[in-house]
């Protein structure tokens, strides 16, 4: 007993050690628990009594006890951390900082109409622009084939030509400059064990993503210049929404996964350098990362994640189309709220004989009906985060802090960006407010993921290491 009366500290002031110990039992006193019990070690705080015969058992088994030291969280030269060092969460979230901005530089890209000025996809020596007059006047007569100069842009001068080529080269090298920022950092980590195994498993996946993402953007460009692929769609020289969309969609989940990873990284690091000072604080906050009552909130949180996502990639299916420059009201479409049906399935989109492909065809191609499905996810994407703030509001004692003003960031988000997409469509699609309008819906997901992930429950090894350590500490007290 004169092991716990030294450590009176934790005793009165930090019952959750208390409840970490009890899950000790006979002789099998470890500093490091069994990894089937991790979790059960913080499901069981609050709820458990202490019994003094586990400090007796304890003060009888010091001798057994292993005394190796305890790998470090953040270095090992045999095997991986249990925790990514902080290093590499701020990496990330500087990743995901230059995702923002290409997300931001391709959408002007698209309302300049830059896209399809470069005819050509080099990986490596498209690096370089045009020297040279007779450089510019190269790639001015390979532009001069395209089906946008022969049919759109035939009036174009010099300047305009390296005005459009500058803005997606500009875009594409930016492109290779994050690769760059993403992979050579990466082997570095990885070489020096810097990650997690975990993180290892999703840092390879997130580059394999990466590059995958360049070939999804030559694939797009393509349709734009491919004269079969246009008189297919019967389309005006322009990229496919289909491809457009997924070209999009690639770069936003790479934004979330790598801005996810980064702040998973960034909370357990907090947790495992406050134990020495804080350990009182980061046991309650993980007792409440891991209440039930918060798995409501949990699962909201990842269903307005998902309904901003899907809203977002619609917005990515109007641009496409071009489906703004049309019905340029709010709250009305013409002179009533929804078009006509005939005008909704028009059959002038359907390729069949027997019009079987006519629902599809006109909810994925029909640039009125695409409005209208932007504009009913937009709206239900506002209600329901002002649903969910309203229900967070009412138990905000249950929410982590960072979990409680995510929430409130969303909220002030999705009100901006609602206000955004209207003015967009009144001022029939301004470049300014256009970028603003997609710049916002990454913002929006931004404050989406927060909100998720600092609702997250922390990972079964995470609770494990902690829970070791502060036996560690405990034992000091001896």
């Amino acid at each position: 007993m004169a092991m716990f009366c030294r450590s009176g500290f934790f005793f009165t002031k930090n019952a959750s050690v208390l409840n970490i110990l009890k899950s000790t039992r006979g002789s099998r006193l470890s500093i490091v628990p069994p990894k089937r019990r991790s979790f059960n070690i913080w499901r069981s705080l609050g709820f458990r009594g202490y019994s003094t015969a586990s400090s007796d058992l304890a003060a009888n088994s010091v001798p057994k006890i292993n005394t190796e030291p305890l790998k470090s969280a953040f270095s090992s030269k045999k095997q991986p951390p249990v925790v990514s060092s902080k290093v590499t969460g701020y990496w990330l979230i500087a990743t995901s900082g230059l995702i923002f901005g290409i997300v931001v530089v391709g959408g002007l890209t698209r309302l300049t109409e830059s896209g399809l000025s470069i005819t050509e996809w080099k990986p490596v020596t498209g690096s370089i622009p045009p020297i040279g007059e007779k450089a510019w006047e190269e790639e001015f007569d390979k532009y001069k084939n395209s089906p946008e100069f022969k049919l759109l842009n035939s009036h174009i001068t010099m300047e305009e030509f390296k005005f459009i080529f500058s803005m997606e080269w500009g875009h594409r090298l930016l492109g290779r400059a994050i690769g760059m920022f993403f992979v050579l950092p990466a082997v570095y980590f990885w070489k020096t064990k810097k990650f997690s195994p975990h993180v290892t498993r999703r840092v390879v996946g997130l580059t394999g993503l990466l590059g995958l993402q360049g070939f999804i953007g030559w694939w797009m460009v393509q349709s734009g210049l491919d004269e079969e692929q246009l008189a297919e769609r019967r389309s005006k020289p322009t990229v496919s929404q289909y491809r457009l969309t997924t070209h999009l969609g690639a770069a936003f989940l790479m934004y979330l996964g790598v801005l996810w990873t980064g702040f998973e990284i960034l909370n357990e690091s907090k947790w495992v350098q406050n134990l020495s000072t804080k350990a009182q604080t980061v046991t309650t906050h993980l007792a409440k990362l891991n209440n039930p009552a918060l798995n409501p909130m949990r699962k909201m949180s990842l269903a307005l994640l998902g309904l901003t996502f899907v809203t977002a990639m619609s917005g990515g299916m109007v641009a496409g189309l071009d489906a703004g420059l049309i019905y340029n009201t709010f709250p009305h479409m013409g002179e009533d709220y929804l078009p006509s049906y005939r005008e909704l399935m028009d059959s002038v989109y359907a390729r069949k004989e027997d019009h079987s492909d006519l629902w599809w065809r006109n909810l994925l191609e029909n640039p009125t009906t695409v409005q209208l499905i932007h504009r009913i996810l937009a709206t239900t994407t506002f209600f329901s985060v002002l649903g969910a703030h309203m229900y967070v509001n009412k138990r905000k004692a249950l929410m982590p802090a960072n979990a409680k003003k995510a929430m409130h960031t969303m909220m002030g988000l999705v009100t901006f960006q609602v206000a955004l997409g209207i003015s967009t469509l009144i001022y029939l699609v301004p470049i300014p407010l256009a970028a603003g309008h997609q710049a916002g819906a990454l913002a929006l997901l931004t404050a989406a993921l927060a909100f998720a992930a600092n609702l997250k429950r922390p990972r079964p090894q995470t609770v494990n290491y902690i829970s070791s350590k502060m036996k560690e500490q405990l034992l000091k007290k001896k």
